[in-house]
């Protein structure tokens, strides 16, 4: 199979080049992003917590109700709220959920705080 899949024929696409664009097209370069290990690591571990506690918070809901779905919390919209709004944005995305929220809501603020908002990648 390798010797057939080596002797197909190939169609490659080319696009005529100015002489000025020539030499761009032609040198090819690697971009490397690098992003905060700890940053990206302590995101992660935040967005992994709210699962597990919206899991919690809603397993029971499900079984007595016809399948309410579990709200979707974004750590960026948040961060781009004013510390004094997230309260009340939180409170409006868990409004359908039937057990008290007071703590999660209160634990999520606190995590929040030590979280900052991740930069563009930076270009190496």
């Amino acid at each position: 199979m390798a010797n057939e899949s080596s002797t197909l024929p190939r169609v490659t696409f080319q696009t005529p080049e100015k002489p000025e664009e020539e030499s761009s097209h032609r040198k090819l370069g690697k971009l490397t992003v690098k992003y905060n290990r700890k940053d990206l690591q302590r995101w992660r571990d935040l967005e992994e917590w709210i699962d597990a506690q919206l899991q919690e918070l809603y397993q029971y809901q499900e079984e007595a109700e016809a399948a309410v779905p579990e709200p979707e919390i974004d750590i960026e919209d948040l961060l781009e709220v004013p510390n004094d709004e997230q309260k009340s944005k939180l409170q409006e995305i868990l409004h359908e959920c039937s057990r008290p929220t007071e703590d999660f809501i209160t634990e999520l603020l606190s995590r929040l705080k030590g979280l900052r908002k991740i930069p563009s990648p930076q270009k190496k």
